[in-house]
């Protein structure tokens, strides 16, 4: 098998953690020869950067006098909007205009023309996916995969999305998705390689802009799948089988040998504790410098990226993160120092990430390795682990050693699931068991809008406050909204209302939940603010107008709140089922051609119709209001 050209997709959707699967791919097809690209991002502009990258090769070996790449942004302007006088500017730098004049206008027709779609490059094309509600993106993308792939067959598609949804896929795309883990062997060609037990390559994560928020980790599970069969999870799909135990220590150090050795350990395993090897766990993780008290020291970055480009390990990657690492140090300096290095970089074309080279960033390391190793950081830094997916409450108390064992290493936070009162008191004793052995981080993601009524939300908020005040521990709270993983009617959107639900009362709490940045922390005082003294003061928010509840203390004191809350109250029963009604719906578009009273409407008009965007309005009457009242807060 020769070597192939193959491109890495993950849909330009907002995520927090890299895509593993993609990762162990590039692991993969390194390891055959092949040649990997990692993209995420506007797919047109994709095409774009790969056209200009052909083009820049191409007459490089032309006219290699001129470094083309300093020009790289005037020739994607040309390249996407055929402006000629570009053109003539750029070929008259050389000697050799005819066959650079011809080489300009055939890029220039692989965008404009569509030929790049045409003749493809890539032998194979893989696209990896996340959750259901992403399913216009991952349809788009992989559709976009089959147009820029020779062989159609030769798009693999896999991830969470494109197992619970293979059927669907395959009738959107005509592509038979991969179903769960490339843990057989000849998974996608003919060989032995398990891809599943690779180590990741680091490096792919490099060639993007977007930057992952969770950045400096070593990503993996010691275990796989789980015991559990809960209605709302995919795992049962994407892991059916329960593996007890899988070493990470090896692939650890592969990864620290070749990336450098990452600050914390980031678990993804569904139910850690089933695993009657939980105890060996823990060991190995301790024995991977992950103990109680471990301290992080970063290596160096600049001669980690220096030794890759040195063995051609990831070009496009560690170009880009040299030059990352140079703008840092550049920043880091000031006077003599600082001027230096920055005429150095711009007589190597190296202040821009698009003029940068290879050849370059090697010839200015010599004359800045000392530098970089004087100034780069050198704090020690407490080590983290996260079992990301959380642990099971239920086996926590059940054995309490399990408890002990997690008490000794690192682990920040503690997440343990909260997703339904039923759970209360288990859930209260596994909290308490880990105050009882020093572990005071915690957190957890609360479900809602599934089988829970509203209420249930509160007075789950309410227990981790009390829990925090109690006990002297931290907790953070993420309640996340519950959306079907199953069922055309929902996959595409993210519409779902669970049976107790409603528009509205889903809309006010994603309103409370953009002022408190999505996370509800110790305190009683900001709970309170944000979620209501009470049930009878939640429920009232639940009905509440959006931007009353967002601009929380300004509506309250001029007054509009009390007004609001006292109509809303002085209608009659009847009126007062209509109002709830109307309400719930949460669509004030039309009130005219609503089908009750004019005090109903008014009382809609008057507090429903106040937008942000009328707020934000300098001409209207609450914009004035507000800024009168922001002017005489800060006095």
């Amino acid at each position: 098998m020769g070597k192939r050209n193959i491109l890495l997709l993950e849909p330009n959707y907002r995520n927090k953690y890299p895509p593993i699967g993609l990762m162990k791919l590039a692991t993969y097809h390194r390891k055959l020869g092949d040649n990997v690209v990692f993209y995420k991002g506007d797919l047109k502009q994709f095409v774009l950067e790969d056209i200009c990258c052909q083009l820049i090769d191409k007459i490089s070996r032309i006219d290699h006098s001129i470094n083309w790449n300093d020009y790289s942004s005037e020739i994607i302007q040309f390249i996407q909007k055929g402006i000629r006088s570009i053109k003539f500017s750029l070929i008259d730098k050389s000697q050799f205009t005819i066959a650079l004049d011809n080489w300009f206008e055939h890029y220039k027709n692989q965008y404009r023309k569509g030929e790049y779609y045409k003749n493809p490059k890539w032998d194979r094309v893989c696209v990896t996916s996340l959750f259901t509600f992403h399913w216009d993106i991952t349809i788009e993308t992989i559709e976009f995969a089959k147009k820029i792939v020779k062989d159609v067959n030769e798009v693999k598609v896999g991830g969470v999305l494109a197992t619970v949804l293979a059927n669907e896929v395959e009738q959107e795309t005509g592509i038979t998705p991969h179903k769960g883990l490339l843990d057989k062997a000849g998974a996608l060609d003919n060989n032995d390689i398990v891809i599943d037990n690779l180590p990741l390559d680091y490096s792919i994560l490099e060639e993007i802009e977007y930057k992952y928020p969770e950045n400096n980790a070593y990503y993996g599970y010691m275990t796989r799948g789980c015991i559990r069969k809960c209605s709302f999870c995919a795992v049962p799909k994407l892991e059916p089988v329960f593996q007890e135990f899988i070493s990470l220590k090896k692939q650890l150090k592969e990864v620290s040998k070749t990336y450098g050795a990452k600050r914390n350990l980031l678990l993804l395993d569904n139910n850690v504790l089933a695993s009657d090897c939980f105890p060996k766990i823990i060991q190995e993780i301790k024995e991977s410098g992950y103990s109680k008290d471990s301290k992080y020291i970063e290596p160096n970055q600049l001669d980690i990226a220096i030794k890759n480009l040195k063995s051609g390990k990831n070009d496009r990657a560690f170009i880009r993160k040299s030059h990352s690492l140079l703008q840092q140090l550049l920043q880091r300096l000031n006077g003599e120092n600082q001027q230096n290095l920055y005429n150095l970089m711009e007589t190597l074309s190296l202040l821009s990430v698009n003029t940068a080279t290879k050849q370059n960033i090697l010839t200015i390391y010599p004359a800045i390795k000392e530098l970089y190793e004087k100034h780069r950081n050198k704090t020690p830094k407490q080590r983290y682990v996260d079992f990301n997916q959380g642990v099971d409450a239920r086996l926590l108390v059940k054995d309490e050693m399990k408890m002990k064992l997690l008490s000794e290493i690192p682990i920040n936070p503690l997440r343990i699931a909260f997703d339904s009162m039923k759970y209360e008191k288990i859930y209260v004793k596994a909290v308490e068991l880990a105050a009882k052995y020093g572990i005071s981080h915690l957190s957890n993601y609360l479900l809602y809008n599934e089988k829970d009524k509203p209420v249930e939300l509160y007075q789950r908020l309410k227990i981790n406050v009390d829990l925090c005040e109690s006990l002297g521990i931290n907790i953070y709270s993420f309640p996340m909204k519950f959306h079907p993983i199953n069922g055309k009617e929902w996959y595409a959107n993210r519409n779902y209302i669970g049976e107790h639900w409603n528009r509205k009362y889903i809309r006010a709490i994603q309103t409370i939940l953009n002022a408190t940045k999505g996370k509800i922390g110790k305190g009683k005082s900001f709970f309170y603010e944000a979620f209501g003294h009470d049930e009878v003061e939640y429920h009232k928010l639940l009905y509440m107008p959006e931007t009353y509840i967002l601009f929380r203390f300004f509506f309250k004191d001029i007054g509009y709140t009390e007004r609001w809350w006292n109509e809303f109250n002085n209608f009659s029963t009847i009126d007062l089922n209509t109002v709830k009604t109307i309400i719930e719906k949460n669509d004030f578009t039309d009130i005219d051609k609503l089908n009750c009273s004019k005090p109903i409407k008014d009382f809609l008009r008057n507090h429903y119709l106040i937008s942000r965007e009328e707020i934000k309005n300098p001409n209207s009457k609450i914009y004035k209001e507000k800024l009168k009242y922001d002017l005489n807060k800060k006095r």
